[in-house]
């Protein structure tokens, strides 16, 4: 029963539609003269040989028609490019959507664009557009200087200039456009949009970003992520590095990107480097961790030199150089030239470039190699348009095969330019530097490994958070109380005990002389710090005095204390002491939660102790986390390594490590009015971990952090009690349901199989798992029925199309789970959440033999109709 879970793609409400955008039939140029890219505008729109109706309003422009005004156009456009002076956008604006145009594109200023788009129920890409081409319409309604030929790369971009430097590049490398669109200042219709739609266009294959500003950062995150589970998306964010004490935010972008699955470059030559691979190559389809990794790179060349450059790029880049098996080094030396030593690089005689394709397609089928690069330097009495061809149809070669692809770099520039010209317009990925190629396979290799980490399937094991929220907002609203923003050692570790992160015994004491008893109670050796939520480095002061032992020696440490800070920090009024059992040796660590202007709230995991921001060793996230993103977090620091036991430091246990990590983003979800926390150090030893210190900063009142990344919306969950008296809880699906669904599956028998998906699946493949799994609860929300066993009875899935006016359902219980009402209580559940985000319509696709669906669904107050496909029955809800 149900219908295949993809979305529908359109929109049923009136207004704007993506088609409009990305696939228009009629198109309007309003341009001003006086503008000084209106001739450009015209001229490019006019001689891309765009086929439908191309219409000049206001103003005549050679090769279109002329209409006086938007209401004299014949039929409505479906997009127009509008490039006016400021002060009439307005009337313009007006006009258009009076016309029935929901649809444009604004290359010059437009200040307010988003204000008055809004007004008038028009989507604009812009202000300060590049413009839109669509090659395989023949639109060419832009700012470039050449027309762009059709393909399968697309480009979103905010810069003009790059935009342009990208297609000139493409022009010379024989790379086509599936979609080029200027987002300009994102002042409107932005990234998301354009994503969301690239994410279902099979005209595209990879994607490039140009990104400065992202304006809606969870649906930028989220539709980031669908597209890259279909095909390549590439980010570059230029002006990063441009002003001091920008890596924060750039390795907070890098998280995000991360997380969705992008590759992120830096600088256009690898930029394009990066569109040079992923435009032309696909990786092998091999299985297996090594292959997995993708970095196996085996060098075949005609010269000892470019060889070594290019293995020593491998190296440099992370990559690995193949190992060659013995049985296929004696293949390679019978095939190949004597004077091959076996190795890799595999170096041919100087006179032999044109058996580098004999070569690189050997290497290419082998499993232990996940791409090849081919090096060709010039050499005398060569003909190199020989070794081109060759090396060409060995290209060809290996991807009918499926084999592993295969890279050339082509040295020179005389001899070698129409070398390259002639491997680029074949197909090939050509470069013209050793290092340069091996970079395009190594971001091959990042590219799949990003793709496959953010579809990873977690395993079943969650970590349930049991956390006294309660208490938390008891010091919140204390502190709010006392006018403060800040909150104290004290407040700080407070909340930590709250959520389960173990803290280090302790007792606030207000004079020298209560911190002396507080001593005596806590017994052994202790610390004593100054408490006050207005000296967050404490150690700066003094205010940090270890190894004190007996109530005496902490007094007199207090009263030497409070006379340093009164001549430090006259103005500082401390609340008293806070006295601590001196915690055992271990591995010092930090965690930090912050907040990014772009990306919203982000955490940090490294070394700690007070030289933490000289080491550099910190990772950085996007909360919600699970064990499996924090145990990745840890395993991209040194600090990993510290924690596995490392000469005097001993081993700490990662896990444990890692479930402080999701404690803490889940008090970061839980309370957004926090806006920066620090444990620093976090203390590993053997038998766990304790934080020894702790500081936190609230937002001003009625601010809340917005994650880029939906939480899990845990409350939702409820218990359910049947009609034959059995109990099941109905949540949220989440990725460590992954297993659990595919044995589910398992059990299904192949008629519900075939109803549920509409064939006879036998295993649901790895990747649909991640995608069934790994929701966006903002756009989707599938419900899962778990008895007390963990197993799966039923699961119901509601997808919104893209301007979540409609949704579209899927449901299916278990044989065992049927006749006691759960089908109904989860599609009621889907159909109240659809109500809670404001569907206008519930809609399904029901296999016409399917007689106990129809019937389910009818009941239910669906209204049934016939479809284009006899086979098929189509069940709609309004709501």
């Amino acid at each position: 029963m149900g219908l295949p879970i993809s979305a529908t793609g359109h929109a049923l409400a009136p207004g704007f539609r993506d088609t409009a955008l990305f696939r228009p039939r009629r198109v309007a140029l309003l341009a001003d003269p006086r503008i000084p890219v209106a001739r450009l505008l015209a001229r490019n729109m006019a001689e891309g040989g765009f086929t439908g109706p191309l219409h000049a309003v206001g103003h005549p422009w050679d090769g279109m028609a002329l209409a006086v005004d938007p209401g004299a156009l014949p039929e409505p456009p479906d997009l127009a490019v509008v490039a006016l002076p400021p002060q009439t956008l307005d009337a313009a604006f007006a006009a258009l959507a009076a016309r029935g145009c929901r649809a444009a594109v604004v290359p010059t200023a437009a200040p307010g664009l988003a204000d008055l788009a809004a007004r008038h129920g028009i989507r604009a890409l812009g202000e300060h557009s590049f413009g839109l081409c669509i090659p395989e319409l023949g639109l060419n309604a832009s700012l470039s200087h050449l027309k762009p030929r059709p393909g399968r790369l697309a480009l979103l971009c905010q810069s003009a200039a790059l935009a342009r430097a990208v297609l000139d590049w493409a022009e010379g490398e024989s790379v086509g456009f599936s979609l080029i669109a200027g987002i300009g200042t994102n002042a409107d219709y932005g990234f998301a949009g354009a994503l969301d739609w690239l994410a279902r266009d099979a005209a595209t294959g990879a994607i490039l970003l140009d990104i400065r500003r992202i304006k809606d950062r969870r649906r930028f995150v989220s539709a980031a992520r669908a597209a890259a589970r279909t095909r390549p998306v590439v980010a570059e964010r230029p002006g990063h590095a441009a002003a001091e004490g920008r890596s924060l935010p750039d390795a907070v972008m890098a998280a995000a990107l991360r997380r969705a699955g992008v590759l992120r470059v830096e600088g256009l030559d690898d930029l394009l480097s990066a569109a040079e691979t992923l435009a032309r190559v696909r990786p092998a389809n091999r299985g297996g961790p090594e292959a997995l990794r993708g970095d196996r790179v085996a060098i075949v060349t005609n010269g000892q030199g470019p060889g070594w450059m290019a293995a020593d790029a491998a190296r440099r880049g992370g990559g690995r150089l193949a190992e060659i098996p013995e049985a296929a080094r004696s293949a390679l030396a019978l095939a190949l030239p004597d004077g091959w030593a076996g190795g890799n690089p595999l170096v041919l005689p100087m006179d032999q470039g044109h058996r580098l394709a004999e070569a690189a397609v050997m290497l290419a089928g082998l499993p232990e190699v996940d791409s090849v690069v081919a090096v060709h330097a010039p050499a005398p009495e060569e003909d190199p348009a020989v070794a081109a061809e060759a090396l060409a149809a060995a290209v060809t070669a290996a991807r009918a095969n499926r084999s592993a692809p295969v890279l050339a770099a082509w040295l020179g520039m005389a001899t070698a330019r129409p070398a390259r010209t002639l491997l680029a317009s074949r197909g090939v990925a050509v470069f013209a530097t050793p290092e340069a190629a091996v970079r395009g396979a190594l971001h091959l290799a990042q590219d799949r490994r990003n793709r496959a980490a953010a579809a990873e399937l977690p395993p079943r094991d969650v970590l349930e958070t049991t956390p006294d929220r309660a208490a938390v907002e008891a010091v919140l609203a204390a502190v709010r109380a006392k006018g403060r923003l800040n909150l104290d050692e004290h407040e700080a570790l407070s909340l930590l005990d709250a959520y389960g992160i173990a803290t280090v015994r302790r007792r606030v004491a207000s004079t020298p002389e209560e911190a002396g008893r507080a001593a005596f109670l806590l017994g052994g050796t202790c610390v004593l710090k100054v408490l006050s939520a207005d000296l967050p480095q404490k150690t700066e002061v003094g205010g940090v005095v270890l190894n004190l032992s007996g109530g005496a020696a902490v007094a007199a440490a207090a009263r030497d204390m409070q006379a340093r800070l009164r001549a430090l920090r006259p103005g500082i009024v401390p609340r008293g002491f806070l006295v601590q059992a001196q915690a055992e040796r271990g591995t010092e660590l930090r965690l930090r939660l912050g907040d990014d202007p772009m990306f919203g709230p982000w955490i940090g995991f490294g070394r700690g102790g007070t030289a933490a921001d000289l080491d550099g060793d910190e990772s950085h996230d996007l909360p919600p986390l699970n064990l499996t993103l924090a145990r990745a977090m840890i395993g991209r620091t040194r600090a990993s390594r510290l924690l596995a036991g490392y000469r005097d430091h001993s081993p700490a246990p990662l896990d444990v490590v890692a479930e402080a990590l999701i404690r803490l983003s889940q008090l970061a979800v839980d309370f957004p009015e926090i806006a920066a926390f620090t444990v620093n150090p976090l203390r590993g030893t053997p038998d766990g971990v304790v934080a020894l210190d702790a500081t936190a900063t609230l937002r001003p009142a009625g601010q809340r952090g917005l994650l880029a990344i939906s939480p899990y919306p845990a409350e939702l969950a409820r218990p359910v009690t049947l009609r034959d008296g059995r109990s099941v809880v109905v949540r949220p699906i989440r990725p460590e349901d992954a297993e659990a669904l595919a044995d589910a599956f398992r059990r299904l028998s192949p008629e519900d199989v075939r109803y549920r998906f509409f064939n006879r699946l036998r295993e649901i493949p790895a990747a649909q798992l991640a995608r069934l799994t790994q929701i966006d609860y903002d756009r989707e929300m599938a419900f899962v029925a778990v008895p007390h066993d963990g197993s799966g009875a039923g699961v119901a899935r509601l997808v919104l199309d893209p301007a979540a006016t409609e949704g579209e359902f899927a449901i299916v219980v278990d044989r065992d789970w049927k006749g006691a009402g759960l089908a109904r209580h989860l599609m009621g559940r889907l159909i109240e959440w659809g109500r809670s985000r404001g569907l206008g319509v519930v809609a399904g696709q029901v296999l016409a033999d399917n007689v106990p669906m129809l019937r389910f669904v009818r009941a239910l107050g669906f209204r049934t109709r016939a479809t284009e496909d006899p086979e098929v029955i189509e069940a709609r809800l309004d709501l």
